[in-house]
Parts: C-alpha cells; structure tokens; sequence
C-alpha cells in the first residue's frame, strides 16, 4: 500500500514537472504548476526525519558542487546539444521575475528533498529512490537536468544515509540551487539556444 501510494505522487508529481518546464518562462502557468509540484512533493512525504543539525558540511557540500557544476557549465558551452538544453532551462530564470523564479526553486528543491530523500528513501532504500528521482526528471525531456539528477541525487542519498535524516540534503541542495541560479544565466544568455556550433 504505501509502495502504491508513493508511486502515485511521484508520477503524478513527475507529470507536474515536465508539464511546469515545458509552460512558457515567466508565464502563470509556469508558477501554478511548480507550486502544484511542490506541494505534490510535501503532500507525499509525511513524516520526515530531520537528521544530525549539522549546517556547516552541508552548506560547504552545496558550494562545492556548484563549483563542480560550474566548471562542467563552462565545458557544456562547447557542446551545442547541452548549451540548448540548458539555455532552456535558464529561459525561466531570463524571462520570470527573479525573486519569484528564485523562491520557486528553491522550495521545489527543498519539496524534492523531504520526498526523495524523506518517504521514498525509507521504502524504497538508497538505491531505489536514487533511481525514481532520476527517472521522475526524466519527464522534463532535458538532459542537462536528467544528468544533473544523476550526480547530486546520489550525493542527496548518501548524506541522507550518513546524516540519519534530510536536513543535511535538504541545505545542500538549497545552497547550490541558489547558486546555479545566481551565476548560470550569464553564461547561457537567450540567444545561445539557437547559436550554431
């Protein structure tokens, strides 16, 4: 029963979020739908294990991993297929209001975590949820972030494993969400989307 109940919200929540990604950048149909996203995502995690209250590892976790994502942005420049696909998913952050566009990754992030890392990782195990994490963002058609998926859902995992809890998680993901938000778009402006190699 709950298997079934936890494989509802994450297709019904994976559903939301391609349906979020695909609306047009700064519409209002983009913001409904990732705030459905994320209240799909809290509404799925019931009670949610805080975990070890360490803040300094996590947080530097965070920075550390945007300084890797970074370096790899400055590479997927060169690669036309991964310049498109992130220029997309930056096309949110150019066109939508800044604060709100901010807010609403930032709480989706924090949603994914209390779910992933909260109800799905207690039954379906480090590997399990690691898996359906990458396959629910799959629905948003873009590899950038299905490869993006890959890497720091496992590093979600393995803090939720060591930190007994999603605090730990929950602040990494907050902190490179914000700055991949704060230093990414200049390096993929609208246009790049449509430049040739």
């Amino acid at each position: 029963m709950k298997k079934g109940f936890l494989a509802g919200v994450t297709a019904a929540g994976s559903g939301l979020l391609g349906a979020s990604l695909a609306s047009p950048p700064g519409s209002k149909r983009f913001h409904v739908l990732t705030a459905s996203v994320a209240a799909t995502w809290f509404a799925g995690a019931g009670r949610v294990p805080r975990g070890r209250r360490d803040v300094v590892q996590p947080v530097l976790a965070g920075a550390g991993a945007f300084g890797v994502f970074y370096g790899c942005a400055l590479a997927a420049r060169r690669i036309p297929p991964l310049r498109r696909a992130i220029t997309g998913v930056l096309s949110h952050a150019h066109d939508g209001s800044t604060p709100s566009v901010a807010a609403t990754a930032l709480v989706t992030g924090a949603a994914e975590e209390v779910f992933f890392r909260g109800a799905l990782y207690d039954v379906f195990g480090v590997r399990g949820s690691t898996a359906l994490y990458v396959l629910s963002t799959t629905a948003t058609r873009n590899p950038a972030l299905v490869l993006a998926s890959a890497v720091m859902g496992t590093l979600f995992t393995v803090q939720r494993a060591r930190a007994g809890g999603v605090q730990a998680p929950l602040l990494t993901h907050v902190v490179w969400s914000a700055l991949m938000l704060a230093f990414l778009p200049r390096l993929f402006p609208p246009d790049q989307a449509m430049t040739p190699s």
